[in-house]
């Protein structure tokens, strides 16, 4: 799976995280990010959504919201960042940044709403008249303008629960007139998620009903006088999917896990895109047949697909790549993940202090673990560029 593509794609970085944490220089429970692969990666993707003019507004959650990362991927080509809450919103205009979308996932609170409108966000996702009311009132009093895109759904479409709303898309020309009257702001387009999704059974990405939501919405506000549309249309974003979402009708894509090459459909297909980062870990103690690992960002997302988590284990890279390891974690979200446990080798081989090298389809954000971008990994000169909190502030450990 992931550790698979890690170890043929890109060995190099596993070598330099094992060698790093055997220095001294990186701590466990860190998320690593091979930053020369990650603009590699974003230049790949970034050139072929310029092709077909899609603007580019990358997500941050899965790597920290990291200043450095998001210098690289500005850098390689992407327009602007998405926030999926203000936490990120702040990261990113705290690294000077372009905030390109914020109000989804996540609807931005009431009184955070001017807080919101001064950053001067490209786009405001609203999920009602409320919200929108919120944002243009926001906007109107430092003299701005918000573009607001409208979530849309409709009765066959794909509801994800837990971030549940939006407009219904048969009154799409009813809402768009409504959000041009605000004073503060006006229609900008529409959103749902997600445009596609990873079918667990074919092992591809295919397009959900919500982009056949968001191709009939956009054609009805054509036929009825909007011409200027943005069509935004996030989830399982690779370079290879670019054209599925272009021919739907989409305008803005919001690739996070296609950076780093963690998404489920990376699991099955050689994909442009290679492994951007891993999650790095140290053997702590045994007990009997298990050696116990430092937790903390322990968390597989509930998007990926299903199989058996394994690690690397090892003192330095020629043992671990050899020391691949069934690992046991706490999925359940009902025990914290102090530790990972780790079955131990017929040779009773695993120590402590060996690095341990996990590589999965993270949500850096949602753990307590540091995020630590690398550099010069491809020229052989590897570098940490710093330790930094989830969101994205730096520390000294």
């Amino acid at each position: 799976m992931f550790l698979n593509n890690l170890v043929s794609q890109n060995p190099a970085f596993a070598r330099a995280a094992i060698e790093l944490h055997q220095s001294g220089e990186l701590p466990p429970d860190t998320y690593v990010i091979d930053l020369d692969m990650l603009g590699i990666n974003a230049e790949t993707l970034c050139g072929e959504a310029h092709r077909l003019g899609l603007d580019v507004i990358a997500m941050t959650k899965q790597f920290g919201r990291n200043p450095v990362a998001l210098e690289k991927l500005r850098a390689s080509g992407v327009d602007s960042f998405v926030a999926v809450d203000m936490t990120c919103a702040r990261a990113i205009r705290d690294a000077d940044q372009p905030v390109g979308h914020i109000g989804h996932l996540v609807q931005i609170p009431r009184h955070s709403a001017p807080e919101a409108a001064a950053m001067a966000p490209q786009n405001w996702t609203v999920f009602d008249d409320t919200k929108a009311a919120e944002a243009a009132a926001a906007a109107a009093a430092i003299g701005r303008d918000q573009r607001l895109l409208a979530r849309v759904y409709d009765e066959d479409g794909l509801v994800i629960e837990t971030h549940a709303g939006g407009f219904d898309a048969d009154d799409i020309e009813a809402v768009a007139q409504r959000l041009d009257a605000l004073e503060g702001a006006h229609f900008g387009g529409i959103t749902s998620y997600p445009a596609l999704v990873f079918d667990r059974e074919a092992h591809k990405v295919v397009p959900s009903p919500n982009l056949r939501t968001l191709s009939r919405a956009v054609e009805r506000l054509h036929k009825a006088g909007w011409t200027d549309v943005a069509v935004n249309g996030p989830g399982e974003t690779s370079t290879v999917n670019l054209a599925m979402l272009a021919d739907a009708g989409v305008t803005q894509v919001e690739p996070g896990h296609g950076f780093t090459a963690t998404g489920a459909y990376h699991a099955f297909a050689e994909l442009p895109e290679r492994p951007a980062m891993l999650y790095l870990s140290e053997v702590s103690h045994l007990d009997g047949d298990t050696a116990f690992c430092f937790g903390g960002g322990l968390y597989l997302c509930i998007g990926s697909v299903d199989y058996q988590p394994q690690a690397l284990v090892g003192a330095d890279y020629e043992t671990a790549v050899k020391q691949r390891v069934d690992a046991t974690l706490s999925q359940n979200h009902q025990v914290i993940d102090f530790y990972g446990r780790l079955a131990q080798t017929p040779q009773r081989s695993l120590r402590p202090g060996d690095s341990v090298v996990f590589c999965f389809r993270a949500q850096a954000f949602y753990t307590r673990s540091l995020v630590a971008p690398v550099s010069g990994i491809q020229s052989g000169n590897p570098r940490v560029e710093g330790l930094f909190t989830v969101d994205g502030r730096k520390v000294s450990v």
